[in-house]
């Protein structure tokens, strides 16, 4: 977009800024500011000019990387770069051998050459195909503008392409169209717009043009706006373009989003970590070796080819080349028995990451809660009636100090529920053995208390047909409607008046119009002592947590006009009728999700747009805050600087009247105080703080197409549970990846010593090929490490801490164990192969590569626990490691005895006696690691 300005000779003023506080400023300001006419719209060259000057009506995209610089991208790993080199090296000396005649009969050229560099391009392709998912945020963002618009130019309507709307276009609305810029309203009729996907409040918005607004109300409360990717519920409108592109509200979010850097998680990080130390290491030990090989030959260049020979296996054995297949298997496996429980994972290391989550911020209404609101209680002037059933069907009863009664014997009860149906726009319906509410969940509420009551809303319509609506506004917090037919026949025997209003909403603001009130079936003078106790049972009704709303009604001689400027006439000298407050309950599994939680280490944290006292109440009833803990607000929050904030965030758990954009805020506060945070959104505001966080979670039947794509992980039934679920299920999938890289690893480093150790005893030759080792590395390493990668959980993998995201992969004696465990592995082999060398000099090398192989078998047995014996742990728990260790060790000894595998792979056929001494001998890596066990038992215990 061009944003510096453009000189014209026609242009008469500049052009003003479109992140002007329009919402603040009359029509006639707005129009005068854009230089714009509401009768005939812009002409052709004024529309030339803008369009240079703004730009085009579409979300910029900062330029990401290409494929081809992922791929080439995944060749920079050190770990592949060594092979790379390696694979060079032996193609060299390969190429050498073979035109010096130095091949053997049937030996084939380059074969580790050709492996080598077949294992480096199967590691880049598996990590291209987890990096090459390409951002779709931002193009679901782009989705939400309508393609076509319909615009008023040269004073007669045009349709034109969405993109080449300029302020101060005038844009027509009508139902069922989706806005394509932010503007100004000139003129509304009956103009709701459903708002959701920007603010996340689930209500459509009635819109006024009329109002001028305080410059800080909050972006859901601009009614006398209208903002691109929303859509008209009904009506029609009449705009005043004021911002179009990136300088749209929706412009700011896509902003936001390409502003959040996505960091490496936790295992990738580790994976380098991991990659640097075995390359440091090998590289070391290489130079060791050559320099200790030539000053034991005393100088000696002839034996300078069969150290370089030596220094390649050291360097193939030393990089673990079935690793990345085993992780990334290892988290697919996670992936799917994710969704199992209902949480869809779209980024693979997302699954490990959860594991590290020390905060779970979430919002209220439909994770916390069933998103279903139930009436529970209802107070008129001469009773209070407790009301039973669950859900949207109508069937319950009304108890008074917990006896059942009768609806039809309390008249002002009757007059209540009546309003409660014909005061509605929701629809309750019956499908699939389920009661469903059309609409609104708190009006889906008030029908299903009428239904109870015995008032069916429908025959009711038809007897008391709607005449005339002032509708519920941000700013009147009230609605109305006007409906034929005395209310004598509504359940009273005043018998005046041939209209009906029915006023439902704010308690106090209702209060506030009334005059008298209901009692039985007469009214009567409402006294300010009545007034105080009506207002004492609205405050225990929020301090429980429950959503309170005052019902009135006022009978009519004549169908007054219902435009809203009028009702502050027509809404006066109400009839009080009563409070009704009912409860977004908390879903039952949530309460022992949170328990489970804390026992974890993790800190719940709820976010939500409700009332503080509802918020704490909800948060008390599920353990996540006690009664009198501080509820932080948005109002509150938007005044705290970064300090203050991120001092707040140690302390505060629950969250209330905060908008989507707040979250941001409040994520990255928690991730300065060293927190990892998973953070729950449906709104398309919501998508920078899920990008933000380190797990960001989208709803999967709320949510929006853009905060699913910002996201790291989708909750297919929008339940906190869930996350718990999924939290544990990424605990487990770290537990194993450590599991079997504690296998694989010490594994390496023991071929990597006894390679090394080789020269150093005088040995003429290289007891490995690379072409054996890579097959332990992805064979014999490989297939136990898939089937250890399934391990069941530990019991205690959610009663204890999370283990820091920050913590390298050799924590927690890992490295050490790693070390140990190679170094036995080491010895064991070196006498054996000692002993072999002298006894067995035709099968030694064989004897050596089979020792190696089989004792890896029994160290994926032993490594199914740290502190269980073998024999302790149920061996069908995991068949899967069963069937590897069998499969593996038929296809070792495949490789021994079977002719064509033999010539492949340079081995010769061993006798029972060396075979049995290759088991004798492996076995014993096995018993050393049940002794470990038995020790640091004895250890702990003493």
């Amino acid at each position: 977009m061009q944003t510096c300005p453009v000189t014209s000779s026609h242009r008469s003023h500049s052009l003003p800024d479109p992140l002007n506080a329009w919402h603040t400023q009359s029509i006639e300001e707005s129009l005068t500011q854009l230089d714009s006419n509401p009768q005939t719209g812009l002409n052709s060259e004024q529309v030339q000019e803008r369009s240079q000057y703004y730009g085009l009506n579409e979300l910029e995209e900062t330029a990401g990387r290409s494929s081809w610089v992922i791929l080439l991208d995944q060749f920079t790993n050190i770990m592949l770069i060594m092979l790379i080199v390696v694979a060079i090296i032996s193609g060299v000396i390969d190429l050498i051998d073979w035109r010096q005649g130095g091949l053997e009969a049937g030996q084939v050229p380059f074969k580790d050459t050709i492996a080598i560099l077949l294992i480096v391009i199967l590691n880049g392709v598996l990590g291209y195909l987890q990096e090459s998912r390409a951002e779709k945020a931002l193009a679901a963002l782009k989705n939400l503008a309508s393609p076509k618009v319909r615009v008023l130019r040269e004073g007669r309507p045009m349709e034109v392409d969405s993109k080449q709307l300029v302020p101060g276009d005038i844009m027509l609305l009508e139902a069922g169209v989706q806005v394509s810029a932010d503007g100004r309203l000139i003129e509304e009729s009956n103009l709701q717009i459903r708002e959701s996907a920007l603010t996340g409040e689930a209500n459509a918005v009635n819109k006024e043009a009329a109002l001028t607004l305080a410059e800080d109300t909050p972006l859901g409360d601009r009614i006398n706006l209208v903002f691109q990717g929303t859509e008209v519920v009904q009506g029609r409108g009449t705009v005043l373009v004021a911002a179009t592109g990136m300088k749209t509200e929706l412009g700011r979010i896509a902003e936001m989003l390409q502003g959040v850097e996505s960091e490496p998680t936790p295992l990738q990080q580790r994976m380098t970590q991991l990659g640097n130390v075995l390359v440091s290491g090998s590289l070391i030990l290489v130079v060791l070796v050559v320099v200790g090989g030539l000053i034991q030959s005393g100088g000696d260049l002839g034996v300078l080819q069969q150290l370089v020979e030596v220094s390649l296996s050291m360097a193939v054995a030393v990089v673990p080349e079935g690793l990345p297949a085993v992780i990334t298997v290892t988290l697919a496996l996670g992936t799917q028995r994710m969704v199992r429980r209902h949480a869809l994972i779209r980024k693979l290391p997302a699954v490990e990451t959860l594991g590290s989550v020390t905060t779970i911020c979430s919002d209220k209404t439909g994770t916390l809660t069933q998103n279903k609101m139930v009436v529970q209680w209802v107070i008129t002037p001469q009773h209070t009636f407790q009301v039973t059933g669950e859900g949207y069907a109508p069937n319950g009863e009304f108890l008074i100090a917990e006896t059942a009664v009768s609806t039809q014997e309390y008249p002002e009860l009757q007059v209540l529920l009546q309003g409660c149906a014909l005061c509605n726009d929701a629809i309750l319906q019956y499908e699939q053995d389920d009661w469903l509410i059309l609409g609104d969940p708190t009006e889906g509420a008030l029908i299903t208390l009428a239904g109870k009551g015995g008032v069916d809303k429908e025959p009711l319509r038809r007897q008391f047909p709607r005449v005339g609506e002032i509708p519920f506004s941000s700013e009147r917090k009230r609605m109305s409607v006007i409906c034929q037919g005395s209310n004598g026949s509504a359940g009273t025997n005043d018998g005046q008046g041939t209209y009906l209003m029915f006023t439902k909403g704010s308690p106090e603001l209702i209060l506030e119009r009334c005059h008298s009130l209901q009692a039985g079936d007469r009214t009567e003078v409402l006294t300010d002592e009545q007034r105080t106790d009506i207002l004492r049972h609205n405050n225990q009704m929020a301090g429980a947590g429950l959503r309170v709303l005052g019902f009135a009604y006022k009978p009519l001689d004549a169908a007054p006009d219902d435009r809203v400027e009028k009702s502050e006439t027509t809404e006066q000298e109400l009839v009080w009728l009563g409070l009704v407050g009912m409860l977004d309950a908390p879903r039952p599994e949530v309460m022992d999700a949170v328990r489970r939680c804390r026992n974890a280490g993790i800190r719940p944290v709820m976010i939500t747009g409700d009332h503080q006292l509802t918020a704490r109440a909800i948060a008390h009833a599920l353990g996540i805050a006690d009664q009198h803990d501080r509820v932080l607000t948005g109002q509150e929050l938007q005044k705290l600087g970064q300090s203050d904030l991120d001092k707040q965030v140690k302390e505060v758990s629950v969250y209330a009247r905060v908008s989507p954009e707040h979250k941001l805020r409040i994520v990255q506060g928690l991730q300065r105080q060293g927190e990892f945070v998973a953070m729950t959104g449906d709104g398309v505001n919501d998508a920078p703080a899920l990008k933000q966080a380190d797990i960001g979670i989208a709803m999967g039947i709320t949510g929006t197409d853009v905060s699913k794509e910002a996201s790291d992980m989708v909750l297919l039934d929008d339940n906190f549970a869930t996350i718990v679920a999924a939290t544990e299920e990424g605990r487990t999938v770290y537990d194993n990846i450590r599991r079997f890289i504690r296998y694989i690893l010490g594994s390496n480093i023991g071929e990597v010593l006894t390679i090394a150790a080789a020269p150093i005893m005088g040995l003429q030759d290289v007891p490995l090929s690379p072409l054996q080792i890579l097959w332990m590395n992805l064979v014999t390493d490989g297939l136990p490490a898939l089937a250890l990668a399934v391990e069941p959980a530990e019991p205690d993998v959610m009663k204890r801490p999370p283990f820091s995201p920050r913590e390298s992969i050799f924590a927690r004696g890992l490295g050490a164990y790693m070390v140990r465990i190679g170094i036995i592995f080491a010895i064991v082999t070196i006498i054996l192969m000692a002993l072999a060398y002298d006894y067995y000099p035709l099968h030694w090398k064989t004897m050596v590569f089979t020792t190696l192989c089989l004792a890896q078998m029994g160290h994926a047995i032993a490594v199914r626990s740290n502190t269980r014996l073998t024999v302790e742990i149920n061996p069908f728990s995991n068949p899967y490691l069963i069937w590897a260790v069998t499969v593996t060790t038929i296809l070792q000894l495949a490789l021994v005895y079977v002719p064509f595998l033999q010539n492949f792979f340079g081995t010769e056929p061993l006798t029972l006696t060396e075979l049995l001494i290759c088991l004798g001998f492996s076995t014993s890596l096995f018993i050393w690691v049940e002794l470990e066990k038995l020790f640091i038992r004895w250890y702990k215990n003493r």
